[in-house]
């Protein structure tokens, strides 16, 4: 079992350019199948009417965007949030579109394929960058994991390869569940999504802990923590494919409803 990474190994050696590199489209890399994936579903889940209203707050971001592009058109406003201030230093810089960013066209490209607006990508990034209005720093194993900030309840909360990194196990996993859930409304949306089975991933030279994730406690850290499943998404990748940079057999995409 690989030794616990926790917030201070994430400031300290967390390089998100380094990070992004997975997320290249057409190199064959555990992030492009990850996106193929998550994608979809997004796409489905923010267009098709039932998951909208004024705030979305974003848990762990990471220096990431894709899990916004179709949240943007349902939403009035999403606050982005992570722990490190690499990653939202990252953030604030591709808001700012300053020279260097992470180049996202290609998954830009794809979204805007997806919802059936090939070429308006262009529009799609200004929208994203007009709706985030916020990046604030997060920490999923604080009670309000925005302390100091007291946020309105938000209508949709989402997070992506976020729990399962920042928890070093079950129980912790349970009760930052619960720290996320408070930031959001009866009644709202949380869209998780992550790796199955996974304990490991690399990013430049620095392996990164992953806490062991399965379909069941899942479901029922889910229904404990007062959510209604709406969808559950599993899709595992071809033979068990494993390399070098992480070892998860499979993909989730949930969509829960917190109880009124």
């Amino acid at each position: 079992m690989a030794e616990f990474t926790g917030g201070d190994d994430y400031q300290a050696e967390f390089d998100p350019k380094a990070y992004l590199e997975h997320y290249k489209f057409g190199e064959g890399t555990w992030g492009e199948e990850y996106l193929n994936f998550a994608l979809k579903h997004y796409c489905k889940t923010f267009t098709s009417g039932g998951v909208k209203g004024d705030t979305l707050i974003d848990i762990g971001s990471g220096p990431t965007i894709h899990q916004l592009l179709s949240a943007c058109e349902s939403f009035k406003e999403i606050i982005a949030s992570d722990y490190t201030d690499r990653n939202r230093q990252e953030l604030e810089k591709w808001l700012k579109n300053e020279p260097g960013v992470f180049d996202w066209t290609p998954v830009v490209e794809y979204v805007c394929e997806l919802e059936g607006n090939r070429g308006k990508e262009a529009e799609k990034e200004m929208k994203l960058r007009k709706t985030i209005k916020q990046v604030l720093k997060c920490d999923v194993h604080k009670s309000n994991p925005m302390h100091p900030i007291i946020l309105p309840p938000a209508d949709c909360l989402v997070s992506s390869l976020c729990l399962e990194a920042a928890c070093k196990d079950l129980n912790t996993y349970r009760l930052a569940l619960k720290n996320i859930s408070s930031l959001l409304k009866p009644g709202g949306h949380l869209v998780l999504s992550g790796a199955l089975a996974c304990s490991f991933y690399v990013v430049g030279p620095k392996r990164f802990s992953c806490l062991v994730l399965r379909e069941e406690f899942l479901r029922e850290v889910l229904s404990e923590t007062d959510f209604i499943i709406q969808e559950f998404e599993v899709l595992f990748r071809d033979d068990n494919f494993i390399d070098d940079s992480s070892d998860f057999p499979g993909m989730f995409f949930i969509l829960a409803q917190r109880r009124k």
